[in-house]
């Protein structure tokens, strides 16, 4: 338990914060807490022109804060977001789901519960940072096997090869140049689309 608080604080100390909040008593507050953490803290306010380079969480008041521009302001950063309200409208409520805030605090904001949300956040945001991955990665693998059986495909109807025999063909170039099946299916369906562009087709089921 040690250890894994010992990560967690530590993840916390290397976090790049920006703060955009009125410079009042809340934000104050909410900076001073997060100095204390170690974190490096950029507080801005109003809404800057362009987020912070290397800016990987914010703190955001969501009230006094147009939630569209702020999306764009997001917009291809992703960061982690907390989302700071003062009361649950449906206009706040609806600018943290635009947002799609990773955290809320409530104001009067206090030390104690800055760290949990802040802790919550960053987990939730890598929680789903790692789940877009393995679904990109799934389906990157289901393209690859689209374009593998089409190759197959391919390599049955013009050569008149076999199933079992094409993926065995398919198969052993591309351990024999180190790269995926999938990218010497590529190669093939790309060559053959070239020959079918300049009329030029396999003869072998003509010739046999």
């Amino acid at each position: 338990m040690k250890g894994q608080a010992r990560r967690i604080l530590d993840d916390l100390r290397r976090a790049r914060v920006l703060v955009i909040h009125p410079k009042d008593e809340d934000g104050k507050v909410l900076t001073d807490q997060l100095r204390r953490l170690g974190c490096e803290v950029n507080a801005v306010w109003p809404l800057p022109a362009a987020l912070p380079e290397g800016t990987d969480t914010v703190f955001i008041s969501v009230e006094d804060t147009p939630a569209d521009q702020a999306a764009q302001l997001f917009e291809g950063h992703d960061p982690a977001i907390i989302a700071v309200v003062t009361y649950e409208s449906p206009t706040s409520l609806k600018a943290i789901y635009d947002l799609n805030a990773h955290g809320v605090m409530s104001k009067p904001l206090r030390p104690l519960g800055i760290l949990t949300q802040f802790t919550l956040a960053r987990y939730r945001h890598g929680y789903e940072a790692r789940l877009a991955g393995k679904v990109r990665k799934l389906e990157e693998t289901l393209k690859g096997r689209r374009v593998v059986d089409r190759a197959i495909r391919l390599l049955v109807d013009e050569q008149g090869l076999d199933e079992d025999a094409a993926y065995r063909l398919l198969r052993d170039q591309a351990t024999s140049e180190r790269i995926t099946m999938a990218a010497i299916a590529e190669d093939l369906i790309s060559a053959h689309e070239t020959m079918r562009r300049l009329g030029l087709g396999s003869r072998l089921k003509s010739d046999q």
